[in-house]
């Protein structure tokens, strides 16, 4: 008997993210009786070129954080026009950016449309008896072989910047495995290490409560050396105390976020209380890859830093791996705008920042067509969903960005690439 694949209802309803605030959870129901469900992520580290999230503006009510708007947006505008459609995510994206009708959906609100797409995928992997990473492959390249690897993991250990109250300017310091033969051992290292920097930071006198991401989040004395040099220098001893080795076992990487340190007005990054030219903090990065295993840096500069950034590739690119967030915001078109002026040589893929899955499909296809790397990333507001887990293995992307191996909706990422692992063990 033929499955009926065609839309029956969309459901939405308000819930909390891991930081208390308000998020989308979205289910769409198929004629057939299945269903596919998502909950909607959402940033504190946000881009200005970032699609919009819909918020409610009523401070009586979560500060005015509320999504009930863009709840109502699904099932009073989006699930009308959807209902009755084939469960097929790249028709229902398109009928959706065409009731928006905006660049950066801001009418219906990029967590409306994107709680709607998520789901609408899941529902039609659920009606194709498809496991979510394999119904993403064939969306994303149908003439692709099987899932063959996995992605490393970036394990954010450190937090700073917005995502915690410790006057640290760079955001994040993460760890990541050198690849072992399967995830299992890579996360095993991984929280070896996580352990061993606790009681690191615990002997010295150091808290251990953590940031947004599940990173601990020390307030370093700025009077001994410069508060990333000290989490770079903690990261050494941590794995060094843990049995491996830097640089051999485990490598590093910084989310610098610098476009929340630039001041418009100097035309200044104020690191440390300095205010440093985009060539001083450069000359910084430069020292810092020579001292410590760094072979990642993500948004070292501002977002707007255009003639910086190609500055930047131009003393690292060919050192480490130079991410960018802020500047590209997994938007295919400014993707493109910086392979046209040497920017980066990756990119940093969060399907909230462009409001579509096949939008985001898309700007990883540019990705792969520059060779720019693709680093799939949560945000600091998360849910247990796991859909990006999905995403990293389906599009074969290089690293996936979940936070630490703590905290139940960071690891509920590596969790679901434990279980695709095992179930399939071809990770």
């Amino acid at each position: 008997m033929k499955i009926k694949k065609n839309i029956k209802k969309i459901v939405a309803h308000e819930i909390l993210d891991s930081r208390g605030n308000p998020t989308i959870d979205c289910t769409v129901v198929l004629e057939s009786g299945q269903c596919g469900r998502a909950n909607v992520p959402s940033g504190s580290s946000v881009g200005t070129h970032e699609a919009v999230e819909l918020r409610d503006g009523d401070k009586g009510r979560f500060n005015g954080k509320g999504v009930l708007r863009a709840v109502e947006h699904i099932e009073k505008i989006i699930a009308p026009e959807l209902t009755g459609k084939p469960a097929d995510v790249c028709i229902c994206d398109k009928i959706m950016l065409d009731l928006d009708g905006t660049v950066n959906k801001s009418k219906l609100g990029a967590n409306a449309i994107l709680g709607v797409s998520m789901a609408v995928v899941r529902a039609q992997a659920e009606a194709e008896g498809k496991a979510l990473h394999q119904m993403i492959r064939e969306l994303f390249d149908s003439s692709a072989g099987p899932v063959n690897c996995a992605p490393q993991a970036m394990f954010n250990v450190l937090n700073g910047g917005v995502h915690a109250d410790t006057k640290m300017d760079f955001q994040e310091f993460m760890i990541i495995p050198v690849r072992q033969d399967r995830f299992s051992d890579m996360l095993h290292t991984a929280v070896l290490v996580y352990y061993e920097l606790k009681k690191l930071l615990h002997n010295e006198g150091y808290s251990t409560s953590v940031g947004d991401e599940g990173g601990f989040a020390p307030c370093f004395d700025p009077a001994k050396k410069s508060r990333e040099r000290q989490a770079l220098d903690f990261l050494v001893r941590a794995v060094e105390g843990a049995g491996f080795s830097p640089g051999k076992d485990v490598l590093f990487s910084c989310d610098v976020a610098a476009t929340h340190f630039y001041s418009k007005r100097d035309n200044k990054y104020i690191v440390s209380g300095e205010k440093l030219s985009a060539q001083d903090l450069i000359n910084e990065y430069k020292e810092l890859v020579k001292l410590y295993p760094i072979c990642s840096i993500e948004d070292g500069l501002d977002e707007q830093d255009w003639d910086g950034w190609a500055l930047l590739t131009k003393a690292l690119g060919e050192k480490v791996m130079l991410v960018g967030d802020d500047i590209f915001v997994s938007n295919p078109e400014r993707i493109l705008r910086g392979v046209g002026e040497q920017i980066a040589n990756a990119v940093l893929i969060k399907p909230n920042q462009i409001g579509t899955v096949t939008e985001c499909l898309r700007a990883v296809s540019v990705c792969r067509a520059n060779r720019y790397r693709t680093v799939v990333s949560h945000r600091s507001g998360e849910t247990c969903d796991t859909f990006i887990a999905d995403l990293a293995v389906g599009t074969s992307a290089r690293f996936l960005k979940a936070g630490a191996p703590a905290r139940g909706e960071r690891v509920a990422k590596y969790n679901r690439l434990l279980e695709i692992s095992s179930i399939t063990s071809q990770i």
